[in-house]
């Protein structure tokens, strides 16, 4: 698959992911317009930030009149685990591709386009994660837009029926892989378990939701990697493809 033919299989992967971004990111463009911003910044933010809680957080700093610095923080904190998603991507991807292209797919992740992306057969084509890019920022930044000069006319019940998609954009990535591997079903079904008790039960709801994802991701697929490694070679066992029986979101 050329880079033209990764780029659009991208765009089509993506659009669900538009989709949902557009529809989810109404509520959002409801607390940039609490917070005092108008469409245009409120639509800037979304396209620049491309994370749904940092910019809910950021909002919020600005509606309490927080500094730069504390913003910076409390962003750096929610944000981290994007690091991990471009440790895990950083070993897919061939070896030959240029430190640009790395840091535009940097840019590039968000849950839903990181889950596309290591779900894709083989090496990943930068271009596939940046066609489905091209498509989701601009919805989600549009929705933002939309929520800040509707959101507010809108029955509370519908913009929160509104935030369901993206719940059901979720279940769409991983529903195909867990079906496909055993192992990807458990390791599916101890995170949900694992977020679940880490949200309701003292004293580890205390920790902050940043944090809270870091410490899941590492504990689970480190046991993973130790219990089910998966050797170079794995990839062409029938029951390590995993990624055969996906067919985008």
């Amino acid at each position: 698959m050329n880079d033209k033919q990764a780029f659009n299989k991208g765009t089509r992967d993506g659009v669900p992911i538009a989709l949902g971004y557009l529809a989810v990111s109404f509520s959002l463009g409801i607390a940039a317009k609490n917070s005092g911003l108008s469409a245009p910044l409120a639509s800037l933010a979304s396209l620049l930030c491309l994370a749904s809680a940092g910019e809910f957080a950021g909002f919020t700093l600005i509606s309490a009149g927080a500094g730069y610095l504390e913003m910076a923080v409390m962003e750096f904190v929610i944000n981290v685990r994007y690091l991990l998603m471009s440790c895990s991507l950083s070993q897919k991807v061939p070896e030959d591709t240029s430190l640009p292209k790395r840091l535009l797919l940097g840019m590039t992740l968000t849950d839903e386009i990181f889950a596309i992306s290591s779900a894709t057969p083989e090496k990943l084509n930068v271009y596939y994660s940046y066609g489905a890019l091209a498509i989701a920022a601009p919805a989600w930044a549009l929705g933002t837009g939309l929520g800040v000069v509707m959101g507010n006319i809108l029955p509370a019940n519908v913009v929160s029926a509104l935030s369901v998609a993206l719940y059901g954009m979720f279940l769409a990535i991983i529903i195909p892989p867990a079906r496909g591997n055993r192992i990807i079903l458990v390791l599916v079904i101890i995170s949900m378990l694992s977020s679940l008790i880490f949200t309701y039960v003292p004293p580890l709801s205390a920790i902050e939701p940043g944090f809270r994802i870091i410490l899941l991701t590492v504990a689970i697929s480190g046991g993973a990697a130790v219990i089910a490694p998966i050797g170079p070679n794995d990839s062409k066992r029938p029951d390590r493809k995993v990624s055969d029986n996906y067919n985008g979101a």
